[in-house]
């Protein structure tokens, strides 16, 4: 699985290990890690980068871990991140903007429902007189036979 960490350096055993912040979901979609789930996954499987890693503290890295939470890869992850800026933040599109845009479309697909439903009533008026007027007109012809 994918994530993206934070490398941070242990002054007490003077090692690198990485802070869980997110996790790939999907292809588009993340979840944050808080600190208890980071904890947690760190006490399952120690996420140590070793001694002699020669990374930089505090660096940002997408790690993919193994089922077993081994690494298989790490990566600095800056351009991913400066990607992201490009790709949604450029443009404005902000958590509160696709907010904003759900709820249009919601709004959108209740005012089509409403429409729809409109629509149906109308059309079952329309069935109704139309059976009426032939009601009508088979009695009017009845009644010019009769006369």
């Amino acid at each position: 699985m994918l994530y993206l960490a934070q490398v941070h350096k242990n002054d007490f055993s003077d090692q690198y290990q990485l802070r869980l912040l997110a996790r790939q979901e999907s292809e588009n979609f993340w979840l944050t890690i808080s600190d208890r789930d980071s904890v947690a996954l760190a006490m399952e499987t120690l996420i140590i980068l070793g001694k002699g890693n020669t990374t930089s503290n505090n660096l940002l890295v997408l790690v993919k871990l193994s089922p077993t939470g081994e690494i298989e890869t790490i990566e600095d992850a800056t351009d991913w991140v400066i990607n992201l800026v490009e790709i949604y933040l450029s443009t404005g599109i902000t958590p509160e903007f696709l907010k904003q845009e759900a709820v249009k479309m919601e709004n959108w697909q209740q005012s089509l429902t409403l429409q729809n439903q409109d629509l149906a009533r109308r059309s079952l008026e329309l069935e109704a007189r139309r059976e009426q007027i032939e009601a009508l007109e088979e009695k009017y012809q009845n009644y010019d036979l009769h006369n």
